[in-house]
């Protein structure tokens, strides 16, 4: 499992985060979206990885870790931090520049719609977002993320 993982990977890491992984109940949706996509074809568990240390992330900065629950709220945000960092990072790692911009905007498109009060834009973004790192962008992908951006 995907979520196993990265539970690993930041106990590996050891320090505060690491005193903080719990069991993950289940597996990450998004890691698998991106990675059934043929961009992600010959490194898919790598990049199941990599979004899905991303998304956690995310939930560590506006809800509830999946593996990584620190009972400190600080202490959830430097996570999320960290796991947003060893997510674009591994991207980097595998030379996919477009992933990691595509991430970026993920990011930042989800955040601005968290601050606005639309979690269904939230899940629209990521499974966009994520699909374009799998499997490329959607033709219209651009002018989505421009209405997102423009969105209130």
């Amino acid at each position: 499992m995907t979520l196993e993982r990265l539970a690993g990977e930041v106990r590996a890491r050891g320090g505060l985060l690491a005193q903080s992984v719990s069991a993950a109940s289940h597996d990450g949706r998004y890691g698998a979206l991106a990675a059934a996509g043929e961009r992600a074809a010959g490194r898919p568990d790598d990049y199941a990885l990599l979004v899905e240390a991303i998304h956690e992330g995310y939930l560590l900065h506006y809800a509830a870790g999946r593996v990584v629950q620190p009972e400190d709220p600080d202490l959830s945000l430097l996570a999320g931090d960290c796991l947003y960092a060893l997510g674009l990072a591994r991207l980097a790692e595998l030379g996919d520049l477009a992933a990691v911009a595509e991430l970026a905007d993920v990011i930042s498109l989800a955040a601005q719609a968290q601050a606005e009060g639309d979690p269904d834009r939230v899940t629209a973004i990521w499974e966009a977002g994520v699909r374009a790192v799998g499997a490329g962008p959607a033709p219209d992908h651009e002018a989505v993320k421009a209405a997102w951006r423009h969105a209130r």
